[in-house]
């Protein structure tokens, strides 16, 4: 043991256990355990609160884990690693005793990397990568910290919504109190903003299951942004997988932070409402070769991350961040295991969606859904249990995977959000919005998914809101500081007539219908719909379409609402309200096209203006307007007592042109009489009852819905 101050009494070292990895305090003293395989001695090293260091070799090496025990080490107790062994980029190894690292099964961090307090690169200034840097990098690196895990539950068990009964709800735990005015001040931005009775009471009355929450793994941010003066808002820039976010909490980030976690899981349940976390398992913040060396760099570089064959110095990147993780290596697919099976088990959240899955899934180069990595979850019984979202894509040369992942899996469709972006800009194919509308059969049928595999999504965060989608033709991201160069240019979007803020009353009208139109199509649409937080109070971006790096008004939720806002939200709380009370809207099997339950009629039938069948060749029009009639007493589902679920019947009319088109209603056979019900062109229309075969006036770009009655 070698000291620089000290720490107070550790009462003794034993040899401890290799497992769990991390720190596990037992009421006497604090076990200490760290995967490295290639390492030939680590120190343990223990702060105290003026940062005095000391140091504690490990000398008990188990299956590469190394580990000790140490008497009188319990909650609050800072520490990190020193790990020694050959510095050799050339043959993959990094190792740098000079540089603290952060623990990968750390339960908690204290804070941000602090760049200007010392060099957290690994090798030596004004050269190149393969000589080692001598400068200590400690006062620079946030410490880790043992934590008490005990929580009182109060008898929190999952909610077990069913995947075909979720609204989901995408957010960032910083953003969506900042600027909430009825939030307390020093609970904004934070867990305990989130878990606030005003905060849950707006996610409450919209009607949402389920909040999919942006990265909340403890963060470290790029070394430009912070030369920049930015931050990585959205959090794709993980270091610590066990570790919620410390700068998220309100109380504290010397283990507070873990509690406070709980405790707004907690109290979303109790509202509730699902709780789904975006997951970073692909990629970490230590970046390429030139990256900073934070964790796992400097504990197994060679285990941890994917090296390109016959060039060890260089990384794998399927990401586009500079590195890739190395999930073939069984301690880092364990590492990833453990994370989940952690805040699953521990912090009770319902589910995850994996960032950039497709990387997760490539064995070797190729993506293969039969990778190890889905062997494992599938096995787990609590995590084949939980909700899983993939990201279906990567950045790699066959990453595309939407419709391509196994069972038990649901994946952001993509090709949902192009589609109907294309049909409300009067540019879709029929025949593809059929099958994006009814659930994308055409990729989730054949291996036995349903219409749940498919998270329906016409924004998210990467890209513009949906008050910017329908007022911006070309994104606007100078605020990033990169010359515009970053953020997609395929967008699909349509400005309305003006580009970005304007006064022109008929230009702010079409773009109110033309939000309505995008939120009745996602809400009508078989599948999960995925509202992006804020849309439903038309918050903006100012255009700008990769607000990556902006932790400020340009992606805080502005929660004053004019009129036209106000409207916005009551018009998204009327269409779940509307979902949620008829099954036929979130049935759980695909249609069929034809009678199932002895109706006489099919469960679903396209229509053309004049009330007739859609024929094959009215599927390749140019005419972008149709009309479908879904049936409710065909409904395959069953209630848990066997029984059928019937339900109203109703017809949905579209009309994505610029002009007026007569519809004509179906013949008598499909219902005699049609209540209207919902309308994105006139929201004060009256209710009027119409009757089969009636002629209506659908105005342009808009969307009528009718029941049967």
């Amino acid at each position: 043991m070698t000291a620089a101050g000290g720490v107070g009494q550790v009462e003794g070292v034993w040899p401890g256990t290799p497992f769990p990895l991390g720190p596990i305090w037992d009421g006497e003293g604090t076990n200490f355990s760290l995967f490295s395989e290639n390492a030939e001695r680590v120190e343990l090293c223990l702060f105290d609160e003026s940062d005095r260091e000391t140091r504690i070799e490990l000398t008990e090496r188990t299956a590469y884990q190394w580990h000790g025990y140490l008497r009188g080490v319990g909650p609050g107790q800072r520490y990190g690693y020193r790990v020694h062994g050959p510095y050799d980029p050339n043959r993959g190894h990094r190792f740098n005793p000079e540089k603290l690292l952060i623990d990968p099964y750390a339960k908690a961090i204290e804070g941000p990397i602090r760049f200007d307090a010392g060099r957290v690169l690994p090798y030596r200034a004004g050269g190149d990568d393969l000589e080692p840097d001598p400068e200590d990098d400690a006062a620079a690196i946030p410490k880790c910290v043992v934590v008490d895990q005990s929580f009182d539950w109060e008898g929190d068990r999952p909610l077990g919504t069913p995947w075909h009964q979720t609204v989901i709800y995408e957010t960032h735990v910083r953003g969506f109190t900042k600027l909430h005015p009825a939030v307390r001040d020093d609970l904004r931005g934070t867990y305990a903003g989130l878990a606030a009775d005003d905060a849950i009471e707006h996610l409450r009355s919209l009607g949402v299951t389920a909040v999919e929450l942006l990265p909340i793994h403890h963060i470290a941010d790029e070394d430009f942004l912070h030369t920049r003066g930015l931050t990585n808002y959205w959090g794709y820039s993980t270091v610590g997988f066990l570790a919620p976010h410390a700068l998220y909490a309100a109380t504290g980030t010397r283990g507070e932070q873990v509690r406070e976690f709980k405790g707004m899981v907690k109290a979303l349940h109790r509202a509730g409402i699902e709780v789904i976390l975006d997951v970073v398992y692909n990629h970490t913040a230590e970046g390429n070769h030139l990256g900073p060396c934070l964790s796992f760099k400097g504990v197994d570089n060679v285990s941890y991350y994917r090296l390109m064959p016959g060039d060890l110095r260089h990384y794998m990147d399927f990401t586009g961040t500079g590195n890739s993780l190395n999930p073939v290596h069984p301690s880092v697919l364990r590492l990833i295991m453990d994370s989940l099976r952690y805040f699953v088990i521990e912090c009770h959240v319902d589910g995850f969606r994996f960032d950039l899955a497709s990387a997760l899934a490539r064995e070797f180069y190729d993506v293969d859904r039969l990778s190890s990595f889905f062997d494992v979850i599938h096995q787990d019984p609590v995590l084949s249990q939980a909700k899983l979202i993939a990201e279906p894509w990567d950045v790699g040369p066959g990453g595309y995977q939407v419709g391509n992942f196994p069972v038990l899996w649901a994946e952001w469709n993509g090709k949902y959000r192009d589609c109907i972006r294309d049909f409300w800009r009067g540019q879709g194919n029929l025949g593809e919005f059929a099958s994006r509308f009814t659930g994308s059969s055409d990729l989730y049928q054949d291996d036995g998914r349903r219409p749940s595999a498919s998270i329906n999504f016409a924004t998210c965060h990467d890209g513009f809101t949906l008050a910017d989608l329908v007022s911006f033709n070309q994104k606007h991201n100078e605020a990033n500081g990169e010359g515009g160069r970053d953020g997609s240019d395929d967008n699909r979007s349509w400005n309305c007539g003006a580009e970005g803020a304007t006064s022109d009353p008929a230009v702010l009208t079409l773009r109110e219908r033309q939000q309505r139109n995008f939120l009745a199509t996602l809400f009508l649409s078989q599948g999960v719909p995925m509202l992006l937080g804020g849309d439903e109070l038309g918050r903006t971006q100012l255009g700008n379409n990769n607000a990556w790096c902006q932790d400020n008004e340009i992606s805080w939720f502005d929660w004053q609402l004019d009129e036209r806002r106000e409207r916005l939200l009551a018009f998204t709380r009327r269409l779940i309200v509307l979902r949620r009370s008829h099954p036929l809207f979130h049935r759980s099997h695909f249609f069929a096209g034809r009678t199932i339950n002895g109706s006489g009629l099919p469960d679903i039938w396209w229509f053309r203006p004049d009330g007739l069948r859609m024929a094959q060749h009215d599927w390749q029009a140019n005419e972008p307007c149709l009309g479908v009639f879904l049936n409710g007493d065909e409904i395959p589902d069953r209630r848990e007592d066997g029984e059928h679920i019937r339900d109203d019947s109703f017809l949905v009319l579209l009309n994505a042109g610029e002009e007026s088109v007569t519809f004509r209603l179906p013949p008598s056979r499909f219902g005699r009489r049609w209540m209207f019900e919902l309308s994105t062109y006139d929201l004060e229309a009256e209710e009027l009852i119409y009757r089969h075969r009636q002629e209506i006036v659908l105005a342009p770009r808009s969307l009528v819905l009718f029941r049967r009655v």
